[in-house]
């Protein structure tokens, strides 16, 4: 029986939707590849009970596509855009440099950042994301297949938001795609709480995505260039071209909205958001809305960061300078990173973290004694931090190892609710009706699985799926 595809686009002018949907029919299996144009896109597989049901089902699915304004096209013909990057002519610094402990350089321009007490994670241009200790050893790397936009953590879970439109969790020993973002978005910033994902792009829009991978709501913002998005138990908090804007997170309906200048950088505190603006300065924001403090630097803003509850502010600008503020907006002190200008940072145990436009991951020590130093001309020599020897293996998102032996892990089910795939758990002892966050991109109707656990959301009425993952024979 001969092998039927059908290969359909949909590209739009003014930088609309360019995305690609292709329908598989191989006897009785249906497979289906979406995703943005001159990607590899998203591959799901289904098996049906004879050629005429998986027929059936391509028929229906290309008529909805076709619907949406799809046509047939030819693979190839059309290119794929440029993802958005931010542009910065970056300048060195005329203030004196920062003491640098040690910097790893990642081999391309870095928007990733994660730190916490046990690792120092960077992510870069070339979607490599790079793990090391804080005694400054490489311990880990991994190759996402695209540029890696932000590295955001939720309670034990870690994501990475790629220009490939995917989101993936890494925190397992394989990355697994936790969330396909709709391939007409152009992704500028991910944040996440409690499972709902909430994602800021290129036109200033700003949208909500559930646990189920599911939109609860998108809208156009106020402004467009939306790079900052944070979240919390009450609000989405969007910073755009015209300031930031709150918005309920269950509904996205507009909570308030200040004016600030144009943000090009966001971070949250438990009581307070900050935007770092092209108005040189960052905003301390009230989770009402009011504005409590303004932190004035000498160039536009393109990251910052705080000591815990707001205690010390951190700005990087567009010049390769880093500030340091007091609560009461008092400037402490400004020096020069001396390898570029800081895209984000991130404040641990008296060090400030940047990864910047020349791809290094910095660990520059912002202890009192240090910075007074530094201001009078004396900073250690900076380790180089060796890169692997060996190419980082590519991540293999739908791979899965195989066992027959339920031991060890939590035993969930895929099945098929209306059309629509659901994961729950089958061991003792949990909510058999609640459903579980679990990647789409593996889920199969009929299949098991072996999790090694799964947690009850914050919220409640849903488990969340962590560590590795199995296929039970």
């Amino acid at each position: 029986m001969a092998q039927e595809t059908t290969y359909l686009e949909l590209s739009e002018t003014g930088g609309g939707a360019h995305k690609f949907y292709e329908v598989v029919v191989d006897g009785t299996t249906l497979t289906v590849r979406y995703g943005r144009i001159g990607d590899q896109g998203q591959v799901k597989s289904t098996a049906y009970p004879d050629n005429a049901k998986a027929r059936a089902a391509a028929a229906k699915k290309l008529g909805e596509k076709v619907r949406k304004g799809y046509a047939p096209a030819v693979v190839g013909v059309r290119q794929k855009r440029a993802v958005s990057r931010r542009q910065i002519v970056s300048t060195r610094s005329t203030a004196r440099t920062a003491p640098v402990l040690w910097r790893y350089a990642s081999g391309a321009p870095a928007f990733g950042i994660f730190v916490d007490g046990d690792r120092c994670m960077v992510g870069n241009e070339r979607g490599v994301i790079t793990t090391l200790d804080h005694a400054a050893r490489v311990v880990g790397q991994v190759q996402l297949p695209d540029g890696v936009k932000c590295i955001v953590a939720d309670d034990d879970w870690l994501y990475a938001g790629c220009d490939d439109g995917n989101v993936y969790d890494l925190s397992g020993k394989t990355p697994r795609v936790a969330y396909t973002i709709a391939p007409d978005i152009d992704i500028y910033w991910l944040d996440i709480h409690d499972g709902v994902l909430g994602v800021s792009d290129a036109d200033g829009g700003i949208a909500a995505v559930d646990h189920e991978d599911e939109f609860l709501w998108r809208r156009r913002g106020r402004g467009d260039s939306a790079w900052m998005v944070r979240c919390d138990p009450a609000a989405l908090y969007h910073g755009h071209s015209s300031g930031v804007t709150g918005y309920d997170w269950r509904t996205g309906q507009e909570i308030w909205h200040t004016p600030t200048g144009p943000v090009l950088f966001g971070w949250q505190e438990r009581g307070a958001v900050f935007a770092g603006t092209a108005t040189r300065q960052v905003v301390r924001l009230g989770k009402d809305g009011r504005q409590e403090q303004v932190f004035r630097c000498d160039a536009p803003v393109f990251s910052c960061a705080t000591a815990a509850d707001g205690r010390y502010v951190f700005a990087g600008d567009n010049q390769s300078s880093i500030y340091c503020f007091d609560a009461d907006g008092t400037r402490l002190w400004k020096l020069g990173t001396g390898c570029g200008s800081a895209y984000s940072m991130q404040y641990e145990q008296e060090r400030l973290y940047v990864v910047t436009t020349s791809g290094q991951l910095a660990c520059i020590d912002a202890g009192e004694s240090a910075i007074r130093a530094a201001e009078a001309g004396t900073v250690p020599t900076p380790v180089d931090v060796k890169a692997p020897s060996r190419a980082p293996v590519p991540a293999a998102p739908t791979a899965l190892e195989v066992t027959s032996d339920a031991r060890g892990g939590v035993v969930v089910e895929c099945t098929d609710e209306n059309g629509r795939l659901r994961v729950h758990v089958l061991s003792d002892g949990f909510h058999r009706d609640w459903s579980v966050q679990f990647p789409k991109g593996i889920r199969e109707p009929g299949a098991r699985y072996l999790v090694t656990e799964v947690r009850e959301a914050g919220r409640g009425g849903f488990y969340r799926a962590h560590g590795d993952i199995r296929r039970l024979r």
